[in-house]
Protein backbone atom coordinates (compact mmCIF):
# COMPACT_ATOMS: atom_id res chain seq x y z
CA UNK A 1 0.00 0.00 0.00
CA UNK A 2 1.28 3.45 -0.89
CA UNK A 3 1.76 6.24 1.66
CA UNK A 4 -1.28 7.94 0.14
CA UNK A 5 -3.33 4.76 0.54
CA UNK A 6 -2.34 4.48 4.19
CA UNK A 7 -3.23 8.15 4.76
CA UNK A 8 -6.65 7.65 3.12
CA UNK A 9 -7.30 4.57 5.27
CA UNK A 10 -6.36 6.49 8.44
CA UNK A 11 -8.56 9.42 7.39
CA UNK A 12 -11.45 7.04 6.76
CA UNK A 13 -10.99 5.41 10.15
CA UNK A 14 -10.85 8.81 11.83
CA UNK A 15 -14.08 9.84 10.07
CA UNK A 16 -15.78 6.62 11.19
CA UNK A 17 -14.63 7.08 14.80
CA UNK A 18 -15.89 10.67 14.54
CA UNK A 19 -19.31 9.42 13.44
CA UNK A 20 -19.44 6.92 16.31
CA UNK A 21 -18.53 9.66 18.78
CA UNK A 22 -21.09 12.06 17.26
CA UNK A 23 -23.83 9.41 17.62
CA UNK A 24 -22.72 8.59 21.18
CA UNK A 25 -22.94 12.24 22.22
CA UNK A 26 -26.34 12.70 20.54
CA UNK A 27 -27.83 9.51 22.03
CA UNK A 28 -26.07 9.86 25.43
CA UNK A 29 -29.18 10.22 27.56
CA UNK A 30 -31.40 7.82 25.62
CA UNK A 31 -32.27 4.27 26.65
CA UNK A 32 -33.92 1.37 24.86
CA UNK A 33 -37.37 0.31 26.07
CA UNK A 34 -36.28 -3.17 27.16
CA UNK A 35 -36.32 -4.41 30.76
CA UNK A 36 -32.62 -3.59 31.23
CA UNK A 37 -33.02 -0.07 29.78
CA UNK A 38 -29.89 -0.63 27.72
CA UNK A 39 -28.08 2.44 26.40
CA UNK A 40 -29.61 3.50 23.07
CA UNK A 41 -26.18 3.86 21.45
CA UNK A 42 -25.88 0.06 21.52
CA UNK A 43 -28.44 -0.01 18.69
CA UNK A 44 -26.70 2.17 16.05
CA UNK A 45 -23.32 0.65 16.89
CA UNK A 46 -24.92 -2.79 16.60
CA UNK A 47 -26.37 -1.92 13.18
CA UNK A 48 -22.92 -0.80 12.00
CA UNK A 49 -21.40 -3.99 13.45
CA UNK A 50 -23.89 -6.19 11.58
CA UNK A 51 -22.98 -4.46 8.32
CA UNK A 52 -19.23 -4.67 8.87
CA UNK A 53 -18.74 -7.99 10.63
CA UNK A 54 -21.66 -10.09 9.39
CA UNK A 55 -22.27 -8.71 5.90
CA UNK A 56 -18.65 -7.75 5.13
CA UNK A 57 -19.57 -4.18 4.19
CA UNK A 58 -16.56 -1.86 4.34
CA UNK A 59 -18.05 1.15 2.55
CA UNK A 60 -17.39 4.00 4.98
CA UNK A 61 -20.41 5.97 3.80
CA UNK A 62 -22.68 3.03 4.66
CA UNK A 63 -20.99 2.44 8.02
CA UNK A 64 -21.15 6.12 9.00
CA UNK A 65 -24.80 6.33 7.91
CA UNK A 66 -25.52 3.19 9.96
CA UNK A 67 -24.18 4.63 13.19
CA UNK A 68 -25.89 7.97 12.48
CA UNK A 69 -29.17 6.53 11.18
CA UNK A 70 -31.33 7.52 14.17
CA UNK A 71 -29.70 10.85 15.06
CA UNK A 72 -32.03 13.03 12.96
CA UNK A 73 -35.13 10.99 13.76
CA UNK A 74 -34.57 10.61 17.51
CA UNK A 75 -32.41 13.57 18.63
CA UNK A 76 -32.14 17.28 17.91
CA UNK A 77 -29.66 16.63 15.06
CA UNK A 78 -30.42 18.20 11.68
CA UNK A 79 -29.56 16.92 8.23
CA UNK A 80 -27.51 20.09 7.72
CA UNK A 81 -25.47 19.14 10.76
CA UNK A 82 -24.88 15.64 9.36
CA UNK A 83 -23.72 17.16 6.07
CA UNK A 84 -21.46 19.68 7.81
CA UNK A 85 -19.65 16.94 9.73
CA UNK A 86 -19.84 13.97 7.35
CA UNK A 87 -20.57 15.29 3.86
CA UNK A 88 -23.48 15.26 1.41
CA UNK A 89 -23.39 11.53 0.60
CA UNK A 90 -23.73 10.46 4.25
CA UNK A 91 -26.44 13.10 4.66
CA UNK A 92 -28.33 11.66 1.70
CA UNK A 93 -28.26 8.11 3.09
CA UNK A 94 -29.27 9.26 6.59
CA UNK A 95 -32.10 11.27 5.03
CA UNK A 96 -33.33 8.18 3.13
CA UNK A 97 -33.56 6.11 6.31
CA UNK A 98 -35.11 8.81 8.50
CA UNK A 99 -38.85 8.74 9.16
CA UNK A 100 -40.79 12.00 9.22
CA UNK A 101 -41.81 12.17 12.89
CA UNK A 102 -44.44 14.83 12.09
CA UNK A 103 -46.54 12.06 10.51
CA UNK A 104 -48.70 9.63 12.53
CA UNK A 105 -46.94 6.36 13.39
CA UNK A 106 -49.14 4.21 11.11
CA UNK A 107 -48.44 6.51 8.16
CA UNK A 108 -44.69 6.35 8.82
CA UNK A 109 -44.90 2.56 8.88
CA UNK A 110 -46.93 2.50 5.66
CA UNK A 111 -44.43 4.78 3.94
CA UNK A 112 -41.52 2.55 4.95
CA UNK A 113 -43.18 -0.30 3.04
CA UNK A 114 -44.01 1.91 0.02
CA UNK A 115 -40.59 3.61 -0.20
CA UNK A 116 -38.37 0.57 0.52
CA UNK A 117 -37.99 -0.58 -3.11
CA UNK A 118 -36.93 2.90 -4.20
CA UNK A 119 -34.08 3.42 -1.72
CA UNK A 120 -30.44 3.62 -2.78
CA UNK A 121 -28.26 0.53 -2.29
CA UNK A 122 -26.57 2.23 0.69
CA UNK A 123 -29.89 3.04 2.37
CA UNK A 124 -31.19 -0.49 1.75
CA UNK A 125 -28.11 -1.93 3.47
CA UNK A 126 -28.63 0.31 6.52
CA UNK A 127 -32.35 -0.53 6.65
CA UNK A 128 -31.70 -4.29 6.37
CA UNK A 129 -29.17 -4.22 9.20
CA UNK A 130 -31.48 -1.99 11.27
CA UNK A 131 -34.38 -4.40 10.83
CA UNK A 132 -32.14 -7.38 11.65
CA UNK A 133 -30.93 -5.74 14.85
CA UNK A 134 -34.47 -4.80 15.88
CA UNK A 135 -35.93 -8.23 15.13
CA UNK A 136 -33.18 -9.98 17.08
CA UNK A 137 -33.66 -7.56 19.95
CA UNK A 138 -37.44 -8.08 19.97
CA UNK A 139 -36.91 -11.85 20.00
CA UNK A 140 -34.70 -11.80 23.08
CA UNK A 141 -35.40 -8.54 24.89
CA UNK A 142 -38.69 -6.84 23.86
CA UNK A 143 -39.86 -3.55 25.34
CA UNK A 144 -41.51 -4.17 28.67
CA UNK A 145 -44.81 -2.66 27.49
CA UNK A 146 -45.08 -4.85 24.36
CA UNK A 147 -47.35 -7.88 24.29
CA UNK A 148 -46.43 -10.98 22.28
CA UNK A 149 -49.12 -9.88 19.80
CA UNK A 150 -47.46 -6.51 19.28
CA UNK A 151 -44.09 -8.20 18.75
CA UNK A 152 -45.71 -10.48 16.16
CA UNK A 153 -47.29 -7.48 14.40
CA UNK A 154 -43.86 -5.83 14.20
CA UNK A 155 -42.40 -8.99 12.63
CA UNK A 156 -45.15 -9.08 9.99
CA UNK A 157 -44.76 -5.37 9.19
CA UNK A 158 -40.94 -5.65 9.11
CA UNK A 159 -41.20 -8.51 6.60
CA UNK A 160 -43.18 -6.20 4.30
CA UNK A 161 -40.47 -3.53 4.51
CA UNK A 162 -37.69 -6.08 4.02
CA UNK A 163 -39.31 -7.46 0.84
CA UNK A 164 -38.78 -4.05 -0.75
CA UNK A 165 -35.13 -3.93 0.32
CA UNK A 166 -33.99 -7.26 -1.12
CA UNK A 167 -31.39 -7.76 -3.80
CA UNK A 168 -28.50 -5.90 -2.17
CA UNK A 169 -27.04 -8.32 0.40
CA UNK A 170 -27.82 -12.03 0.40
CA UNK A 171 -26.10 -12.57 3.77
CA UNK A 172 -28.42 -10.10 5.53
CA UNK A 173 -31.49 -11.26 3.61
CA UNK A 174 -30.81 -14.91 4.50
CA UNK A 175 -30.33 -14.07 8.19
CA UNK A 176 -33.49 -11.97 8.20
CA UNK A 177 -35.41 -14.90 6.70
CA UNK A 178 -34.14 -17.16 9.52
CA UNK A 179 -35.07 -14.66 12.25
CA UNK A 180 -38.51 -14.05 10.75
CA UNK A 181 -39.16 -17.78 10.31
CA UNK A 182 -38.67 -18.30 14.06
CA UNK A 183 -41.84 -16.21 14.50
CA UNK A 184 -43.64 -17.96 11.65
CA UNK A 185 -43.22 -15.03 9.24
CA UNK A 186 -42.01 -15.46 5.67
CA UNK A 187 -40.30 -13.07 3.28
CA UNK A 188 -42.25 -14.64 0.44
CA UNK A 189 -45.46 -13.02 -0.71
CA UNK A 190 -46.67 -9.71 -1.99
CA UNK A 191 -45.95 -6.32 -0.44
CA UNK A 192 -49.62 -5.87 0.38
CA UNK A 193 -49.92 -9.18 2.24
CA UNK A 194 -51.01 -8.66 5.83
CA UNK A 195 -52.18 -5.06 5.34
Amino acid sequence: MTAEGVANKVDGLQDLIGAINFAAVKHAKQRRKDAEKTPYINHPIGVMNILCNEAGINDLTVLKAAVLHDTVEDTDTTLDEIEQHFGPHVRSVVDEVTDDKSLPKQERKRLQVVHAPHKSREAKLVKLADKLYNLRDLSSNPPTSWSEGRVQEYFVWASQVIRGLTGVCKVLEDELAVVLAKKGVSLKGSLSEGE
